[in-house]
């Protein structure tokens, strides 16, 4: 029972990690309607990124904001650059998945042939060991969970709090009348590729922080569940990505911990499967994945 119970505790601490992804990933999706799986090679380009402050003698602390908005700028760009174009030109959804798959796979042997092949370190990270309610957590563990409810709060003051926010769910739910009552949607647009970006470089630091060890597909391996808790929620969904981000993170645990730790990721596979099969809009069901944003 106290291996469940620790288990649980180091579920939460993946699940925090997944939901910066997933959260991200489902901002960017309820905006767009892009299944950008470009999505993990960007989370592999800030943790290596955040590898090269570390290097220079920077706290992995401090790196993980600078990469944050690095990666966010960069997500940017390589919409506004190579998506936008593509989609105004009539690409149809299933060849904007391609192009995106394609996009990855070019950026993640980029990296190889910047950084190499080898796996990769930022050291010590986790600080000192905590306690609490029969759980075992470091105190990097601990302040990855308080950072993820503190950006998720605040994603949530600004969807519901802000004009923008209003914005952005007016755009997400339908573009063109957004449009037409005057809102800049390309704009809107990019702030939502800014913050997803942001989101997915958190993801990638701190994900290289709670890894002994990662390399050039670091991101791509997160990828299945980062995107098995976006559907799970919803995808589109912010909320239902927090949702679906601490079931995802706790049952791989749980599973690790009572069975063998090889085939943990199995679980996310499982629960994906399993919703597509029985719940294929998720937890927080919506008519259309895309269609809103958030309930209000």
């Amino acid at each position: 029972m106290h291996l469940i119970v620790e288990s649980i505790g180091f579920g939460i601490a993946t699940g925090a990690v997944i939901a910066l992804g997933a959260v991200g990933f489902s901002v960017q999706f309820g905006i767009s309607n892009v299944l950008n799986i470009t999505y993990g090679a960007l989370m592999t380009v800030s943790a290596f990124l955040g590898l090269i402050l570390v290097n220079q003698g920077v706290s992995a602390w401090v790196a993980l904001p600078v990469c944050a908005i690095a990666v966010g700028v960069l997500s940017v760009v390589f919409n506004r650059l190579l998506l936008t174009p593509l989609s105004r030109r009539g690409t149809s959804p299933v060849a904007m998945i391609v192009v995106t798959v394609s996009a990855g796979t070019i950026l993640q042997y980029v990296i190889v042939a910047i950084a190499g092949p080898a796996s990769q370190s930022y050291g010590e990270q986790s600080g000192t060991t905590l306690h609490f309610i029969g759980m075992t957590l470091s105190l990097g563990q601990v302040v990855i969970i308080v950072l993820t409810l503190v950006l998720m709060l605040a994603l949530h003051l600004l969807l519901t709090r802000t004009t923008l926010g209003k914005a952005m769910r007016a755009t997400s739910s339908n573009r063109t009348l957004a449009r037409s009552c005057g809102i800049a949607t390309q704009r809107i647009s990019d702030i939502a590729w800014l913050l997803s970006g942001a989101l997915c470089g958190a993801a990638g630091v701190t994900l290289a922080i709670t890894t002994v060890s990662f390399d050039f597909t670091l991101g791509g391996l997160f990828l299945i569940p980062m995107i098995a808790a976006a559907v799970l929620g919803g995808i589109g969904q912010p909320y239902g990505a927090m949702l679906g981000a601490l079931i995802i993170g706790v049952s791989t645990q749980v599973f690790a911990a009572v069975s063998n730790p090889n085939y943990q990721d199995l679980v996310a596979f499982g629960i994906l499967i399993a919703v597509l099969l029985l719940r294929p809009r998720g937890l927080f069901n919506t008519g259309s994945s895309a269609r809103r944003l958030l309930e209000s």
